[in-house]
Formats: structure tokens, C-alpha cells, sequence
């Protein structure tokens, strides 16, 4: 396995590209197909940084996780800070090889509005294999935005420069945010199929008293069995059912333990165990949640 490369700064990345100096210290736009090769082998990054990548070819497969994407068809990745990216040079170059990449440091966008709105764009934790795939009109809005971040970087800084470089960021990361809506609709009949799946998972799971003593369910675990980053998952199921994949799990814990409660005299300690939850206190407090009564309350009540 090759070494890991933590790229810290914009200043890093400009270095590990050979693209000269960096015009701002906290932003980056790269043109892919003014990139020269650097590298012979397998490459392992960190960056520490946001990372927005477009192309419709790519000279290599880039792993993320646990899926390649060899971005042929033109697909847009966003990667959160701090997550590593495996890129394989295996891939013959292409002289039409074009794209470009968004780089932007959570510093940049601390304190602003766009800062305390991140964590809504879940798509920066999804897998390369979900990447977003865009039309040709898709593209060309978001290189509009591109376009208009780039010119602010290459003329002088004044009090409005931080400004209209994060609204165009915030733009971007919308219209994302919009297109990632589409994909989902026009996926409707692969997703069906997911929910289907994660249905038949925990009811599985919850009807089989060896599986449920092995603790509750996490979303991440979930996620792995349908192939999916835990974001994608919850989006998903967000989107086809209004219930969150977190939510799909308390649904059939909350749907179990009004079996328990109604057909056994067992305590609600030893329905709260029986479910797989190491704490009592916090199934007792979950039912209440999601019923409005304590578990002996539902009891009594019917």
C-alpha cells in the first residue's frame, strides 16, 4: 500500500498538482486538463479540505471508500474533509480528457452562512459509485458557477470578494443538491428495490432472537448490506418513504416492542434486552418517543 499523502492546505494540493502557487490560500479552482502526469503508482491522499471533482474522462480510476469511478461518463464527486482518496494510475490518457475541481477550506466558509449550512449536503459523505451523473445542461450551469468563482480568484481581493465567492459555492452546492433530487426520481424503480431490501433486513432481523442479541442495528450496518454509505441510504429512504434510515430502524424496534409488550408478561428491562438495546433507560425513553407512552403505559392501555 502506498504512503498516505495528507494534503492540509490549498497550498499542499497546488504542490502535489506541479501547478505553481496558489492564487488564494483557502480556495482552488483546477482546470484537469492542463494537469500534467505525477505520478507512476497508486496515490493515497487526505485532503483537509472540500473537494468538488467533474470530468467526462479521467486517466485514472479514483477510489473513495470502497467503489472506483473512472468518471467516462461525466459524473460529479463531492468528498468531505479528511477522507481518504485512493486515485490508480491505470488508465490510458485521452486527448479529450477535460473537467475541473472546486477546492474549498473549511475556514473559508467558517462564520458565514453557507458554514452552519454544510452538514445539509450529505452528498459530501455519499460513495464514488454514487456519484452525480449530469446532463448537458446540468454541466453547464455548474461550470457557469465555476466560471464566476475563477474570475474572483485571479483579480484583486476587495470586501466583496469572500462574499460572492461563497454565494457561488452555496449556488453550486445547490444546484447539487437539486440534481441529486433528480437522479433520485429517475432511480425510483433501483431505490423501490432498496427499501424493499432494508424492509426485509430488519424485519429479519427483529423477528430472530440471535440476531437481536448482537445490539441494535446501526445505520452504518445497514447501509453495508445494501452496498450504500450510510448518507445514501438515509437519503434514499428519506425521499421514497419520509422516514430517515435511523427512523427505519426505531419503526421495527417501536413495531417489535408492542409484540413483546402485548403477547408476554416480560419486564420492560427484559424487553428492552430482549431487542438487542444495552441500556433500558434508553428503549424506555425511545418508546416514549415515538408513542407518546412508556412501555407500560402501551401495556395497560390496551
Amino acid at each position: 500500500m502506498s504512503d498516505l499523502i495528507h494534503l492540509k492546505t490549498i497550498s499542499d494540493l497546488y504542490r502535489f498538482l506541479k501547478l505553481g502557487f496558489a492564487e488564494h490560500p483557502l480556495v482552488a479552482v483546477v482546470d484537469f486538463s492542463k494537469l500534467a502526469d505525477h505520478a507512476t503508482e497508486d496515490v493515497r491522499i487526505k485532503p483537509s479540505f472540500y473537494s468538488i471533482l467533474f470530468k467526462n474522462y479521467c486517466r485514472n480510476h479514483i477510489r473513495y471508500g470502497r467503489k472506483a469511478l473512472d468518471f467516462q461518463d461525466g459524473s460529479l464527486v463531492c468528498i468531505a474533509p479528511n477522507h481518504i482518496v485512493t486515485i490508480d494510475n491505470d488508465i490510458e490518457v485521452n486527448e479529450d480528457m477535460l473537467g475541473w475541481g472546486l477546492f474549498f477550506h473549511p475556514d473559508f466558509i467558517r462564520g458565514t452562512s453557507l458554514g452552519g449550512k454544510m452538514r445539509e449536503y450529505t452528498f459530501f459523505s455519499y460513495e464514488i459509485s454514487e456519484a452525480l451523473h449530469l446532463s448537458d445542461k446540468e454541466k453547464q450551469l455548474l461550470y457557469e458557477c465555476i466560471l464566476k468563482i475563477q474570475v474572483e480568484l485571479t483579480q484583486n481581493m476587495d470586501g466583496y470578494s469572500q462574499d460572492l465567492i461563497v454565494s457561488n459555492i452555496e449556488l453550486l452546492l445547490n444546484y447539487c443538491a437539486r440534481y441529486y433530487s433528480r437522479q433520485f426520481f429517475t432511480r425510483k424503480n433501483a431505490n423501490l428495490d432498496v427499501v424493499s431490501k432494508v424492509d426485509h433486513i430488519l424485519r429479519a432481523y427483529f423477528e430472530n432472537e440471535e440476531t437481536r442479541n448482537s445490539g441494535v442495528p446501526t445505520v452504518k450496518e445497514l447501509a453495508g448490506k445494501v452496498n450504500l454509505s450510510p448518507n445514501y441510504l438515509s437519503d434514499l429512504l428519506k425521499r421514497e418513504t419520509g422516514l430517515n434510515a435511523q427512523d427505519h430502524i426505531h419503526y421495527f424496534i417501536i413495531e417489535q416492542a408492542k409484540n413483546i409488550l402485548m403477547q408476554t408478561n416480560q419486564s420492560v428491562s427484559e424487553v428492552a434486552f430482549s431487542l438487542g438495546f444495552e441500556y433500558p433507560q434508553y428503549f424506555s425513553r425511545l418508546f416514549k418517543q415515538k408513542t407518546g407512552k412508556t412501555p407500560l403505559e402501551y401495556r395497560f392501555s390496551h
